[in-house]
């Protein structure tokens, strides 16, 4: 337990000093496994534990926000196996021209053709990215991805998909019962245990058992809990224990494999490639009508090496196909891959703004429908986050006549709302892309009526840039933010939960003394 303790330690400190250089700190985290693996420190049995347990628990928390038929759309399904075929076929063949026997060659580049779930879904939620629309392409690109890999393995492996791996074809008829489960573990640490058993037990263990992935169970297990109200409560009660455990993750890739300068020659040779994956994505998903800036965003996000390629390669190795040199070589390709792509996607917004002009060129000329601009009608008022505190602005100004329109990035949430009869659209306000996408003519108003602070901040700071210089109002939590929202941009901020109280006193004056309304109470006496 104190090797384990030292290791967190100096995980700590390597992100916190990669931090200070603008780097987030996964690069530290696998520099401190870099530095461990060259001390000569072994794995031992409890960090790949750890480390499965917080992929599992990321891969639950990316379900949770998904929904699945986004998988069954075609810049997502043939985006993938399209981008596969393709760039396994190129660099198979380039490996093969440098020398390396057939078999090694297209097992590597079969290996490399994957992209990173871990990573990518952990630089789009670091960005709050995970419900935009790159993210939902991606997220949905890498689960057919995941979906090819079980397939691989099961096909190369010894081992194969149980019969009764058919009755998970019936998983969404148990989505009422896990929803009344969720319920019923109320918001302490029953919830946390609930979200435990669903990740590790039922979806990790439950899949490994029927002999597919745990990643998969583990992603689908939180998918069928998506549409639930406390979907969000559950993802943020798990959110401090899978970052924890996660570090795992990052030490354990630094710590596979012997370290050598040729292997680490070779593996930044196989980076090379990187960008041609990248390029490739870009080249492909604008034939599916997305916008350059959202093809572009999306590609980046998956310009990664995978884990699954690692697992792959091992089996590969079990069976004689490729060395012992050629994974400890993948597996620094992999490690190398996430330190690059980290940074290089926090400057993605960036980098497309330089690029615009020659990007655009690869538009079609027709928009994909979540791509269109979003058109806010006649409306003259807009709410940004449609909770108690949005609908009940919504409803309130709407009984006096004011044209109103609301946008809240929970598609539940949205599809209620249409059905309550309000004028309600999907949107992500911390999706930077929102504001090259919204027609904000004829709207007088704008109110930011989200739960967080950041969410706020970043409405009214992308409202500003956008050029909008209507009145924005915004609604927070606690009396100390309303400085910060204040200085993104917004006019005016109030403590809703102080306007909660003066609310309430107002409904019982008005109930105690109809006759006086808003005037002094009548004296006692």
């Amino acid at each position: 337990m104190i090797g384990l303790a030292t290791w967190l330690g100096l995980a700590w400190l390597c992100g916190l000093g990669v931090r200070q250089l603008g780097l987030p700190p996964l690069v530290g985290y696998l520099g401190a496994g870099f530095v461990l693996q060259a001390l000569g420190a072994q794995p031992g049995p409890v960090l790949p534990q750890l480390a499965h347990a917080g992929v599992l628990l990321l891969l639950f928390g990316v379900g949770l926000k998904l929904r699945l038929k986004t998988l069954l759309r075609p810049e997502v399904w043939a985006g993938a196996l399209l981008h596969m075929l393709i760039f396994a076929a190129l660099l198979g063949a380039a490996l093969g021209a440098g020398g390396l026997p057939a078999t090694t060659a297209w097992l590597l580049a079969a290996s490399l053709a994957f992209s990173s779930t871990v990573v990518a879904a952990k630089v789009l939620e670091g960005k709050r990215e995970l419900r935009a629309f790159h993210g939902r392409v991606a997220i949905g690109i890498l689960i057919v991805q995941d979906l090819v890999a079980v397939v691989l393995l099961s096909s190369l492996g010894d081992h194969r998909p149980s019969p009764w791996a058919l009755a998970l074809l019936g998983l969404p008829l148990l989505q009422p019962l896990a929803g009344r489960l969720l319920e019923f573990s109320g918001h302490d640490e029953l919830l946390v245990l609930f979200g435990l058993v669903l990740a590790l037990l039922l979806g990790g263990g439950g899949f490994e058992h029927l002999g597919l992935s745990a990643e998969l169970g583990a992603l689908l297990l939180g998918a069928l809990l998506a549409g639930h109200g406390r979907a969000t409560e559950l993802a943020d009660a798990l959110w401090g224990l899978k970052e924890v455990l996660l570090v795992g993750f990052f030490l354990q890739i630094g710590l596979s494999g012997g370290a050598t300068l040729e292997a680490l020659g070779m593996a930044l040779l196989l980076c090379l490639a990187l960008p041609v994956k990248a390029a490739l994505y870009f080249v492909l998903l604008p034939r599916f009508r997305l916008r350059a800036r959202t093809a572009f965003l999306t590609a980046l996000g998956l310009s990664t090496f995978s884990e699954f390629g690692l697992i792959l390669a091992q089996l590969g190795v079990s069976q004689g196909l490729l060395g012992e040199a050629e994974l400890v070589t993948l597996a620094m390709a992999v490690a190398a891959s996430f330190a690059i792509a980290a940074p290089v996607n926090r400057m993605a917004h960036g980098l497309y703004e330089r690029l615009e002009p020659f990007l655009l060129r690869f538009e079609t000329a027709t928009r994909h429908p979540d791509d269109e601009p979003l058109q806010l009608g006649h409306s003259h008022m807009l709410i940004m986050g449609m909770g108690r505190v949005g609908t009940g602005a919504y409803d309130f100004l709407r009984g006096r006549g004011i044209r109103v329109a609301g946008l809240d990035s929970d598609p539940g949430k949205v599809e209620a709302h249409r059905r309550a009869g309000r004028r309600v659209l999907y949107a992500d306000a911390e999706d930077p892309g929102l504001w090259h996408n919204l027609d904000l003519s004829g709207i007088e108003a704008v109110l930011l009526a989200m739960p967080e602070l950041e969410a706020n901040t970043l409405a009214a700071r992308g409202l500003r840039s956008r050029g909008y210089t209507g009145l924005i109002a915004a609604s927070s939590a606690w009396a100390d933010q309303i400085p910060a929202v204040r200085e993104a941009g917004a006019d005016v901020a109030y403590d809703h939960y102080e306007e909660a109280g003066v609310g309430f006193a107002e409904h019982v004056w008005e109930r105690l003394y109809p006759e006086v309304g808003t005037s002094a109470a009548p004296d006692p006496s």
